[in-house]
This record gives structure tokens, sequence and C-alpha cells, in this order.
């Protein structure tokens, strides 16, 4: 089926999700099913280990599709399926089970910072702006910016950031540890892939899926849960075919041939 909101383009193991929603790449109802159907496509193909999702043009994602919202003023149980339509999203992205790294092309604003917090890395261009201007409508951010801006920093800087309803940088987004790199716009695309280049090359998928479900779940769980995740999934690893490889091929000195089982 061919997709409306987005195209998708490979580099090898690495999938390139473009969302493609002029003018702005707005989040509606229907972009947010497609990109749905297009992560949970992915989380099940064997020939992407991980995948880079970017914004056509000038936008990244300038945030949800305001004339929706005229639509659910006044009905909650429709506004609620909004919210939780966007949460699933976030959350189905959050929860891939390989690296998923968010390339803000331009501005990432209201459930468009909100897809990028779901994200498991963030790089941003330098001309990028970031915010959750949702208070100035006066509403709140629904698809889990409230939740993931304040765990990603702290709560007091979230209330600022969500409270002013301001516009922060690239830079500034990178030293509150909101974005791990900030590159020029030529170099972004590129600069995704050496990373996600550098998350799966030479490694099992095996142990990859495993470490991000160890961290993405062990945050927001108390320690001991997270430690209890964390030793049986190294159990499950000690049995698999890849483990086996990778400790012989250290032993022995040579690169490993994973098989990923």
């Amino acid at each position: 089926m061919k997709n409306t909101f987005t195209a998708i383009s490979k580099r090898n193991f690495i999938t390139i999700v473009e969302i493609n929603n002029p003018p702005a790449n707005t989040l509606s109802s229907a972009s947010i099913k497609e990109l749905r159907s297009v992560f949970h496509t992915l989380a099940n193909d064997e020939a992407t280990r991980a995948i880079i999702l970017t914004g056509f043009g000038r936008f990244f994602i300038a945030g949800a599709d305001i004339k929706e919202f005229v639509t659910v003023l006044g009905n909650e149980a429709e506004a609620l399926a909004m919210a939780t339509a966007g949460q699933a999203l976030c959350d189905e992205i959050e929860a891939m089970n390989k690296p998923v790294i968010a390339a803000i092309n331009g501005p990432a604003l209201g459930g468009g910072l909100e897809v990028a917090l779901g994200c498991h890395y963030r790089i941003a261009t330098e001309q990028a702006i970031l915010g959750l201007p949702e208070l100035k409508l006066g509403l709140l951010p629904a698809f889990g910016g409230t939740q993931r801006l304040s765990r990603l920093t702290n709560p007091a800087t979230a209330l600022e950031i969500i409270l002013t309803s301001k516009q922060i940088t690239s830079r500034e987004a990178y030293e509150l540890g909101i974005i791990q790199q900030v590159v020029t716009g030529e170099e972004l695309i590129s600069a995704a892939i050496k990373t996600a280049e550098s998350f799966i090359e030479g490694k099992s998928m095996t142990s990859i899926t495993r470490t991000i479900e160890c961290i993405m779940q062990g945050y927001q769980e108390d320690v001991q849960h997270g430690l209890k995740r964390e030793r049986h999934r190294f159990a499950e690893l000690c049995k698999t075919n890849d483990a086996r490889e990778g400790i012989h091929a250290f032993v022995q000195k040579r690169k490993p041939n994973f098989t990923q089982s």
C-alpha cells in the first residue's frame, strides 16, 4: 500500500522514514495512523536494524493539526481518543526493538517534539527550534510531553519550558540533554546514518533489542525491577548462538560472524 504522509528509503540495514505532510508536516489523525503502521511494519522487518525519523522540507514536525482540535472542542471522548492516539504513536516508537534516531531538520514543536522525545536518540540542525507551546492554546502537551521531558531533564526544567511556552534552540536543547548532537543541515542525515551504524555494526540484534528494552523500560520503574530484568536478559543471551560466537571470536582475536540468533 502506498504511503500518503511518509517516504521510506533504506541504506543497508538502516531505514529512513521521512514525514511529508506539507506545508509543515503536522500530525493529523491520518498521519498518526500511518506512522504507527510504518513503525509496526519496521519492528517486524528483519532487514531493518535501525531507523532514522526525519521531516521533508523546512520542518521536522510543526505539531498536531490545529484544525482537528476544533472538532474535539466540547467533546471529551473525542479529545481523549486524540490524545490516546498521539501517546500510542510515541509509546510505540519508544518501545521499538531497534534504535530509533530523530534527525530533527527544522522546527519540532508540540506533538513534533513529543514524537522526537519518544525516539531513542536525537540529532538536530543548528537552525532547529524546539518547544511545547500548547498552554498558549489553553491546552497542555498530551502526546507524552509532560512525562518524557521531565524524565529526560528534570521537573523544574520541564515546567519552565512548558509553562513559558518558549522555543529553545538546538544548542540550548543540547545543553539540557534533550538533544545528543547538533550539526549543520548538510550534515544531518549523514550524521544520523553514522550514528545508526555505530549502534548496529559488529553487534548482534539479539543483544541490541534486549539492551534497548532494559534501558527504556528500566527508567520508568524502580531500580530493583530494572536490575531483575537486566540479569534475566543477560541469562537469556548466554543461551544464544551469537553470544557463543561473540565470546569465541574475542578469545580467538577475530571479528564475530553474528547470525542474529
